[in-house]
């Protein structure tokens, strides 16, 4: 009877927590119906209270959820499963051979065909790179054997174990790390990797109280063993013209302190150094930081209009090749990670395709190629993007975003919210928490490894014994009336 009474009870318990919990939802209803009904900012929700609501949660899932079902493998942007899934399987050193033919579309316009040698060495696998030195006549010049390396993001784009995890991987893999324009944070230096401190034109962690380099800090700086050059940039894919924007919500107390800025506050980099008015000014600020720093010193910058890119030439000429930079980073106006307004992602400068090999027949045009080192930026994900850039004339590689996705990154495209679900793009302790550098780490050093290894094996199929021996005779470019070379006709007068 005792147990019988318990169970009725129990009933009427839930019964009227039931009823609770209906009534609660009901007056929820009531209330966003009269809310949707009310407001007249979104026509929708005004028109269809309640069930409007629907189109903005879906519209918001499909972000995450678009390129699971409905994208194909070849289709999505910016970069494709095909190239992600590479990444990924690389980063896990999993095997990463396919099988019943290539889903790339071989015959389309522009897809990029290598041609094999006849007689590979059956001896070898995988061919590996030289060794080249950048800024040799330095007073402490840079060495390495390395050709993919990690491209700018700063502490502040990225989270505090994105950037230990890359600092780590980077020393695992022997390449170096760029600090991006931040400013340098205890976490670059935590793995001991080589680092390329970043002067971006707020010139964080470099500047002084008007704005202008601060020559003690820049030797402090260099001072650290593991800063091995240093590089000016003028303008990055991202955002071409304009300088860098971290948003608000991201300046955290630790940034701002690194920073020199307030917390809280959008952290909006000038559009421009506001030392150059002209292209002497840059080959002044060039071997400036060269002097005071004892290290090699290059220029990142996007190519459009490129008028002051043969005055520059022609200015480094007429002081003296001892006067030019040690290293170019040419970036692909691709895009990047960075907040960035729409029209300057889409519609300026000009794509790594266009700007790599003009600038490189550019440099040979001016008796500077041997000079001043290449480095190339801008989608170069896998070892055939990679393999191209080399055979177009760039002397190394840096990407970003690869390294984000050997990191775990799926795409979310929230990088300028402080909201990424992988816990890299955010400062957010709670999404962090599934970012554990110490395994990220061995993510990016397999990625490295598998790069190399798989750019040795294009340029071992291509009858050659270094991947930077590849030229434009090793490629084919299919267009709509066959295969042309990788240099077209209009840069042949530029490249003699």
């Amino acid at each position: 009877m005792a147990d019988s009474n318990w169970f009725i009870l129990g009933l009427e318990l839930f019964s009227s927590l039931f009823l609770i919990v209906i009534g609660c939802v009901l007056l929820l209803l009531v209330y966003m119906y009269i809310a949707d009904r009310w407001q007249t900012k979104q026509a929708v929700r005004h028109n269809y209270p309640i069930v409007g609501r629907f189109r903005y949660f879906f519209e918001k899932q499909g972000e995450f959820f678009r390129q699971y079902f409905f994208a194909m493998d070849r289709e999505e942007l910016p970069f494709n499963r095909s190239e992600r899934s590479w990444v990924y399987r690389a980063a896990k050193n999993v095997d990463r051979t396919i099988a019943f033919g290539s889903t790339r579309p071989l015959e389309a316009n522009g897809s990029i065909i290598f041609l094999n040698t006849a007689f590979p060495n059956v001896d070898e696998e995988s061919v590996p790179p030289s060794t080249l030195t950048i800024g040799p006549d330095c007073p402490q010049p840079y060495s390495t054997d390395r050709i993919c390396h990690i491209s700018a993001m700063s502490f502040g784009a990225l989270s505090r174990p994105a950037i230990t995890a890359l600092s780590h991987g980077a020393a695992m893999a022997g390449c170096w790390l760029n600090t991006g324009e931040g400013g340098l944070s205890p976490y670059h230096l935590k793995g001991n990797c080589d680092l390329v401190f970043q002067i971006g034109t707020a010139k964080y962690g470099v500047r002084n109280s008007k704005g202008h380099l601060d020559h003690a800090k820049l030797k402090q700086l260099a001072n650290y063993p593991q800063v091995k050059m240093f590089e000016i940039k003028m303008s990055q894919g991202a955002k071409p013209g304009k300088g860098g924007i971290l948003p608000g919500v991201k300046v955290t107390e630790e940034i701002a302190q690194i920073r020199g800025i307030p917390v809280g506050e959008d952290s909006i980099s000038p559009n421009g150094h506001i030392e150059f008015q002209s292209v002497s000014d840059i080959v002044d600020m060039i071997n400036t930081v060269r002097k005071v720093t004892g290290k090699p010193v290059g220029i990142k910058f996007v190519l459009g209009e490129q008028q002051w890119l043969q005055s520059f030439f022609a200015e480094i000429n007429h002081r003296g090749e001892a006067s030019a930079p040690d290293f170019i980073t040419i970036d692909g106006a691709e895009g990047g990670t960075g907040a960035a307004p729409q029209p300057l992602m889409d519609y300026v400068g000009l794509p790594l395709k266009e700007s790599l090999p003009i600038v490189v027949a550019l440099l040979k045009q001016n008796g500077l190629k041997h000079r001043i080192k290449v480095i190339a930026s801008g989608k170069l994900i896998t070892p055939s993007r990679i393999a191209w850039a080399l055979a177009l004339g760039a002397d190394f590689i840096a990407s970003a975003r690869g390294n984000l996705f050997a990191l775990g990154c799926i795409q979310a495209m929230q990088c300028n919210k402080d909201t990424c679900p992988t816990g890299i793009t955010t400062h957010n302790k709670r999404l962090q928490q599934g970012l554990d550098p110490r395994d990220k780490s061995v993510r990016v050093a397999n990625y490295h490894h598998a790069l190399h290894h798989d750019l040795g094996m294009l340029a071992h199929t291509c009858g050659i014994h270094d991947p930077r021996e590849l030229s434009p005779r090793h490629i084919r470019i299919v267009t709509e009336t066959g295969f042309t070379q990788a240099l077209d006709d209009s840069y042949r007068h530029l490249e003699r």
